[in-house]
């Protein structure tokens, strides 16, 4: 226990350090690369914004990763049961995330106008899906069939099949895909409130830095960000240990 702990925090002290040392040895004024020792003071002197809009920011992730869990277990169940229903979402899916979603964030900030919160969910949702729809369908789709055909001729019924066998079977993948999509959740609440001009959130308060160029504020609001994604994706492999800790086939030094 004390080693899953003492290894990331030296390792983010080595890294502080170096960046400290980069900015110095290179000279470079805040504005071109702000140092930590920039950074701390712009927490402390806008520490209530980053309470508030971290909030924000945070609450509208989770929101959007949730709708991208339900629609994206529902999609992939779909694909994974039916080869047909596969061959004809599957080019839907893969078009659509194919289209950068920097380009829909205006569309729907136009489409809904001061709909902030909604706006922001539904990129996030957008941004994040795909991963998990992907991740299940391939868990279902690839069952080895030995397994279905035992449990099919003990009298099982497919629902009992898909509890028993299939849904265990898909959860390390799921894990897998949902600890991309809470980095790319993040990615797209940021888009909608850095483009929305109303809007609140660590994309806005950026914004503010980028606007008024306090570029220590800049830096913080991505430094606010990294420990916010970092947070949600260790809640996400703790949830993994819970549901899936049978899968655990972490290397050992």
């Amino acid at each position: 226990m004390l080693r899953k702990i003492a290894v990331p925090v030296i390792a983010l002290l080595v890294f502080t350090l170096l960046w400290e040392w980069l900015v110095w040895f290179k000279q470079w004024p805040n504005y071109k690369m702000a140092s930590p020792s920039d950074i701390g003071p712009a927490f402390w002197k806008y520490k209530a914004l980053f309470f508030e809009y971290g909030w924000d920011t945070l609450w509208r992730t989770v929101a959007g990763l949730l709708l991208a869990v339900v629609v994206g277990v529902f999609l992939g169940m779909l694909m994974g049961i039916s080869r047909t229903l596969r061959d004809a979402l599957y080019p839907i899916l893969v078009g659509f995330n194919a289209i950068p979603k920097a380009t829909v964030v205006p569309v729907l900030a136009l489409m809904f106008v001061g709909q902030h919160d909604m706006n922001t969910i539904l990129i996030a949702f957008m941004i994040s899906f795909f991963p998990i729809a992907v991740s299940v369908s391939i868990g279902l789709s690839t069952l080895e069939p030995e397994y279905r055909d035992i449990l099919r001729a003990l009298g099982a019924s497919r629902l009992t099949v898909f509890w028993k066998i299939a849904l265990p079977k898909t959860l390390p993948e799921f894990f897998g895909a949902l600890k991309v999509s809470v980095t790319l959740a993040f990615i797209g609440t940021n888009l909608m409130e850095i483009v929305e001009p109303h809007g609140r959130g660590l994309g806005h308060l950026f914004d503010s830095g980028k606007i008024n160029a306090d570029y220590p504020l800049m830096f913080a609001v991505l430094i606010a960000l990294a420990i916010l994604g970092i947070l949600l994706y260790y809640a996400v492999v703790y949830l993994e240990k819970v549901f899936a800790g049978w899968a655990d086939t972490q290397a050992t030094d």
